[in-house]
């Protein structure tokens, strides 16, 4: 009888397999697949993408919609970024959205641009989350509230974030200037939309946008990270088979721009000091072939520092920097191209140079060497990208939007094959005045016109193309506390006294991530040093005693590989980003730099020039001025000290006196290996080698300033509510401190995580967003959080709560603060808080320790204070075992009513009554 049942059992499992895998494919066909990611079909329409990566803890959910501000009418601009908004409103099954993600631990958001929409969520890779992931994005496909409510509450708030962009010069003088190069087509209208439309569209308008395109034959879903293919498959099929679309058939109907016939020119006066010329080009979309030709051009004009227009602006000392972009849209785009010039340089200077490199180009032609660090430099870029399955996921979405995911690897290949004579044919053809926008009409008795051409037959260049050999997929790795503190590899190199921490683990792509820590000197050493630190640390990729800073970019480029530095207060940290091929040779350009810096004198000049072009632009900008009062109003050291926080005068003052032999010195004095040296490495790496490497090449790179902490103690923040007028500005801003004693090693530390996280924390669901965002509808962005010392001695602790809102709203947003820390002082937490807080809390230490770079800082801070895994897994265990009067006790402990906190709030507060009985603001 046993062997009976046995054969039955075995017998139904065989057929219930068949019958699934029938559905299954009575519903999904499988299409295209390259270097890893595979194309499927549902019946409906919808087209589904995976990107199984076995060594990503992780996984990422994204759908993108055809749909972008190109797709709005009249009336209707910001529609698309407005229904992105509404979307997270809810669903009856989905009811709370934010509050969910939060409580799965997921990392979110969602993004509007031309021609699409994307909504994505990271999360820690199990069945049940990506069970909720795929639910809930199937039903807000087609349930969305869509509710007059929400619209009435989130209109402002979407009006918010269009207020903010306006604080910005750059940014609207780059709108002003695209939307002067287009004449009918909405590449030239902004994604966030005309503000009189976002404040007046009507709720059946935007029920009727939403339910027009998003469907499942407009969409395309794509799963990265680890999964299993089959049962994912079914769960797609499951969510969103069912799903039908609306009827009437999607027919996209492209805008065709006219050839502009002469040379435009835009003047944009507002408060500010920075000045800036910019100029645009009129290209095609980016899956022609041209396309890949002009961002090689991009490249060589603007990269720093071997870009032509960075040599001869920034090097020529006429500008402090320079940027530019080009959208990848489906529909012929634009290059743009902005130059910050300082006050005190010439405009007219540098709008001379920049356009006389820009129209001297056809009569210069590219080099073979131009060409080919520009090839080198984008394609470790792109190579960075596809070794990154989490960020792959919504990488695509730009290609989706553009026609098809798989032009990303058409472009790259189209880049790897370019030559000079294409690229110089594109700039002659493109790159002329009279496709130009700048400033004024300037009439022409003979007008050169260039048609940008659309790209024919998009599928057929798509449909037979299978991509080059996928990289490794890599190792499931277990991120349990744990395995990673079984699988650690820690100690101290006997000869140069490094303590390492290495995880030797196969990545995806064979990448490897190192980070080199050095701390030297104390606090009398490090007196009146000023920005010595800083500056040694950021000239150390500008050139060695044998290498130039471009040999430098150069060989990174040809190793695929990244070399960061940062410095402060005797501390410097070296941050590697590499493959297991390539390791060894970028230590050993690593070490060059940080041993045999040569700290040229035009080199530091330039970092000068742009560090003071940066405080130029951001003087009067709120959230500057605000973040810069609040270090004033709680200094606790004198002028001189290590920690002392500067004043804007004092800054721009330390800048100009700090010269090449202060850095010579103070990398003489501070650089070298003493006693707390650390080493932390995560990838695809010989860890012997490793250790080696290190014993060998920094035994004897000795510095004799002993390291001791420079002690910080809690001090009390210094109760305040200032206010400070920055002109001309349509976004407000406001920051609160509040300082407490206490440290990660104290019985509070697990409770205060959770009381941070449900007070501000989230995904627009904490106390303060949702009073703010959800409720008032007055801010964009609001939040706060709970910072914990690490140093069990100094306790020196802090909590914050900020908001970005229009002047006008000054009042609400203060009685908010006001009531909502009052609320949660008196009334504290509620169970459902705690067990979505907690959940969320806990999956976001798994994603975290899924990123290697996150997870290397984690060991690396164990190292310095000589602890390991053990210390978060007992502090996770505690976050488990909280209890709601667990939480509320810490709250009415460490919280304080808002009268006690440090707030400095900074907007143009002046063209606007603010009523002292309504909120704090004198």
């Amino acid at each position: 009888m046993k062997n009976h049942h046995n054969l039955f059992k075995i017998t139904v499992t065989l057929l219930m397999c068949f019958v699934i895998t029938i559905s299954t494919q009575a519903q999904i066909t499988k299409g295209a697949s390259v270097e890893g990611i595979t194309e499927y079909s549902l019946d409906n329409g919808l087209k589904v993408l995976l990107f199984p990566d076995n060594s990503a803890q992780t996984i990422t959910v994204n759908i993108t919609y055809l749909v972008g501000s190109r797709h709005e009418g009249y009336g209707e601009k910001g529609m698309a970024h407005l229904l992105e908004h509404l979307v997270f409103k809810g669903t009856p099954n989905h009811p709370n959205i934010p509050e969910e993600l939060s409580s799965h631990g997921a990392r979110p958001n969602g993004t509007t641009w031309y021609d699409r929409t994307n909504y994505f969520e990271t999360f820690n890779a199990t069945d049940e989350n990506l069970d909720w992931a795929l639910d809930l994005e199937s039903d807000r496909m087609v349930n969305s509230y869509i509710a007059k409510k929400d619209l009435d509450s989130e209109f402002s708030v979407v009006r918010n974030e269009f207020e903010s962009g306006e604080n910005s010069p750059s940014g609207v003088l780059m709108q002003k200037v695209i939307s002067s190069a287009y004449l009918w087509h909405n590449y030239g209208q902004s994604t966030i939309g005309n503000k009189s439309d976002i404040e007046r569209v009507p709720i059946e308008n935007l029920k009727a946008f939403y339910k027009k395109y998003y469907r499942p034959d407009n969409a395309v879903l794509m799963v990265t990270g680890k999964f299993d293919i089959e049962e994912t498959l079914d769960l797609i099929v499951k969510k969103f088979g069912p799903i039908k679309n609306p009827e009437g058939k999607l027919v996209d109907v492209p805008t065709i721009e006219p050839e502009q016939d002469g040379e435009k020119r835009v003047t944009l006066n507002r408060v500010g000091d920075l000045q800036i010329v910019s100029a645009l080009y009129h290209v095609p979309a980016g899956s022609h072939e041209d396309a890949a030709a002009l961002a090689i051009a991009e490249q060589i004009l603007t990269d720093e520092p071997s870009g032509r227009l960075y040599k001869a602006l920034v090097d020529g000392k006429k500008a402090s920097g320079i940027w530019s972009f080009t959208p990848f849209t489906k529909e012929p785009s634009f290059l743009y191209m902005n130059v910050d010039v300082p006050s005190d340089k010439s405009l007219v200077d540098a709008e001379k140079t920049l356009l006389t490199t820009l129209d001297e180009m056809p009569k210069n032609p590219i080099t073979e060497a131009e060409l080919n660090r520009a090839k080198a430099n984008m394609l470790k870029q792109m190579d960075q990208v596809f070794r990154n399955s989490s960020y792959l996921g919504t990488y695509m979405s730009e290609f989706i939007g553009a026609g098809d995911w798989r032009l990303a690897f058409i472009f790259r290949d189209r880049i790897e094959e370019m030559t000079a004579d294409k690229v110089n044919a594109a700039i002659k053809k493109y790159m002329i005045p009279s496709n130009r926008t700048v400033g004024n009409f300037v009439p022409t008795k003979n007008p050169v016109r260039v048609g940008i051409p659309h790209t024919e037959n998009l599928q057929a260049l798509v449909a037979n193309y299978k991509g080059k050999e996928a990289l490794n997929a890599g190792e499931a790795f277990d991120v349990s506390y744990e395995n990673i503190q079984k699988t650690l590899n820690s100690g101290t190199l006997e000869k140069s006294g490094i303590e390492y921490g290495l995880i030797s683990k196969d990545n995806r792509g064979k990448t490897v991530n190192l980070t080199f820590n050095l701390r030297t000197g104390n606090l009398d050493q490090l007196m009146n040093k000023g920005l010595a630190a800083r500056y040694t640390a950021r000239m150390l990729n500008k050139g060695t005693t044998t290498k130039s800073r471009q040999d430098i970019e150069d060989q990174l480029a040809s190793l695929k590989s990244s070399v960061y530095f940062s410095g402060s207060n005797g501390r410097v940290t070296a941050s590697v980003n590499s493959t297991e091929e390539n390791l060894m040779e970028t230590l050993g350009l690593m070490t060059d730099m940080l041993k045999h810096p040569t700290f040229d004198a035009t080199e530091l000049e330039k970092l000068k020039t742009q560090d003071l072009a940066s405080l130029d632009e951001r003087k009067s900008e709120p959230q500057s001025v605000v973040s810069r009062q609040i270090g004033l109003l709680n200094n606790k050291y004198d002028k001189g000290h290590p920690l002392y926080n500067r004043t804007l005068e004092e800054e721009i003052e330390a800048i100009n006196a700090i010269t090449v032999a202060d850095l010579k010195a103070y990398h003489k004095d501070f650089y070298g290996v003493n006693n707390s040296a650390s080493l932390v490495g995560i990838g695809n790496m010989d860890e012997d080698a490793v250790k080696t490497y290190f014993e060998n090449n920094f035994a004897d790179f000795k510095s004799d300033k002993k390291y001791t902490e420079i002690s910080d103690k809690f001090k009390n923040s210094k109760p305040a509510n200032e206010k400070i007028i920055t002109p001309d500005k349509k976004n407000a801003f406001t920051l609160g401190v509040l300082s407490f004693e206490g440290s990660q090693y104290d019985k509070d530390y697990a409770a205060l995580q959770i009381a941070g996280e449900v007070f501000g924390g989230g995904f627009l669901n904490s106390r303060i967003a949702g009073r703010l965002r959800q409720q008032d509808g007055v801010s964009y962005g609001a939040g706060g959080n709970v910072g914990v010392d690490s140093n069990k001695d100094d306790k020196n602790s802090s909590m914050y709560i900020y908001a970005i809102y229009a002047p006008e709203n000054a009042s609400k947003v203060q009685q908010g603060f006001k009531e909502e820390i009052a609320r949660y002082i008196a009334e504290g937490i509620t169970q459902e808080e705690l067990t979505n807080a907690v959940n969320g809390w806990v999956q976001e230490q798994n994603v975290s320790r899924a990123k290697d770079n996150e997870l290397a800082r984690v060991i690396s801070s164990n190292l310095y204070y000589d602890r390991d895994m053990d210390f978060q897994k007992n502090v996770e265990e505690q976050v488990k075992k909280l209890t709601v009067e667990d939480v509320n006790k810490v709250i009415k402990k460490y919280f304080k009513n808002y009268d006690n906190w440090t707030v400095v709030n900074g907007g143009d507060f002046d063209n606007f009554e603010i009523k002292k009985e309504d909120n704090k603001i004198d």
